[in-house]
């Protein structure tokens, strides 16, 4: 479905990234995850919107990131943590998408000083 280099990439640009980063397509099926994703469950072949409740998926700004080709982001709240979720078209492959939160499970507003 997808080139095997776009996967390589994304493994090499994300894997050790702290926080879930997954790769997906337009259909929102999980292309690719990186190890904090996987460790949260994520896996490659599963829909993006399948994981967890609608109420968490009202927000996704997806279908604006790929009708635009331009990066979204949204700031929201997850219980008392502040997450800014992205989803980033990929540049040649208009249909695909890497999507990841900051703050999902680092907690950046109260770091060890």
């Amino acid at each position: 479905m997808v080139d095997s280099k776009v996967i390589e990439a994304f493994h090499l640009m994300w894997g050790n990234f702290p926080e879930p980063v997954m790769l997906v397509h337009k259909s929102r099926e999980i292309l690719a995850v990186n190890e904090a994703c996987s460790s949260f469950g994520g896996a490659a072949g599963t829909k993006c919107s399948d994981k967890g409740s609608p109420e968490q998926h009202k927000g996704c700004l997806a279908n604006k990131a790929l009708a635009t080709q331009k990066a979204t982001y949204s700031k929201n709240k997850s219980g008392e943590k502040e997450v800014i979720g992205y989803w980033l078209p990929l540049t040649g492959y208009p249909e695909i998408y890497v999507h990841f939160g900051i703050g999902t499970t680092i907690d950046y507003n109260n770091l060890p000083q």
